[in-house]
């Protein structure tokens, strides 16, 4: 449900672009952001990081987007939401007591499940490679093909792309683990 509830802004945006093109659906995406925050804070009386980051971009790029009739704000949002990601996981390798990825993962992970700091290290340069990329390929996406494109490749790709990353993430770091058998 919460993952659904995630998902919402760029559902709306897809509905609202198939309805009404780019610009009715970066100012619905705006709206839809601050649902998400709204709802976050209603159950529980705080907003996530990567939910108030994103929003924040969101509506500056789309105001920009709106205000001066170019996609291409919109379109070079989630590129640098990627890009700063991949700098937050990279700086976290060194900065810090724990990785950003051990912080965002950690919870996903048995409780008598130890991770070496050394493999937190390489999987947190691995995860900021990958974002690093997914970035660079949306505007590759964004400048070379069309409207339409960019809009199924923002909706339709990169959703399973970083599902199927983070599943992959957990599942390379769970290999090999045998739970403890209780008394």
């Amino acid at each position: 449900m919460e993952t659904l509830i995630e998902l919402a802004p760029l559902i709306a945006f897809f509905v609202s672009w198939k309805i009404g093109g780019i610009y009715v659906a970066t100012a619905v995406l705006m709206g839809a952001m601050l649902l998400l925050l709204a709802w976050d804070w209603l159950r529980k009386r705080a907003i996530p990081k990567m939910h108030l980051v994103s929003a924040v971009l969101v509506w500056i790029f789309g105001a920009a987007t709106l205000i001066l009739r170019d996609i291409r704000f919109i379109q070079w949002k989630a590129t640098l939401f990627y890009w700063l990601v991949a700098l937050l996981l990279v700086g976290s390798v060194w900065i810090g007591k724990q990785t950003l990825l051990e912080r965002l993962t950690a919870s996903a992970l048995p409780d008598d499940f130890s991770v070496a700091p050394v493999k937190w290290r390489n999987l947190s340069l691995f995860a900021a490679l990958f974002y690093f990329a997914l970035g660079g390929l949306n505007i590759w996406i964004a400048y070379r093909m069309s409207e339409k494109t960019w809009v199924f490749f923002k909706v339709w790709i990169t959703v399973p792309l970083l599902f199927a990353f983070t599943v992959g993430l957990i599942f390379w770091l769970l290999r090999g683990y045998q739970p403890k058998e209780s008394e």
